[in-house]
């Protein structure tokens, strides 16, 4: 389990995960339904980038996300 604990870790990681499934930004715009330009400001870690289109993008990735409060539960 990767712990990703703000907007510029999750970049990376997306990009990360992008790049081992060798799509290029342009690919998995695409894919996702959302433009490239967003998905270059989702991997640089920009905080206004909209939840729901970075799950649309997560999702396409196959990456899955579990929220757990700071007390450990869900």
């Amino acid at each position: 389990m990767i712990v990703v604990n703000d907007h510029s870790e999750l970049g990376t990681l997306i990009r990360a995960e992008r790049k081992r499934q060798k799509l290029t930004q342009e690919q998995l715009a695409a894919l996702s339904g959302v433009g490239v330009r967003f998905v270059r400001e989702l991997e640089h870690g920009k905080e206004s980038c909209r939840i729901g289109l970075a799950f649309a993008v997560m999702q396409t990735l196959g990456i899955s996300v579990e929220v757990n409060s700071r007390g450990g539960e869900a």
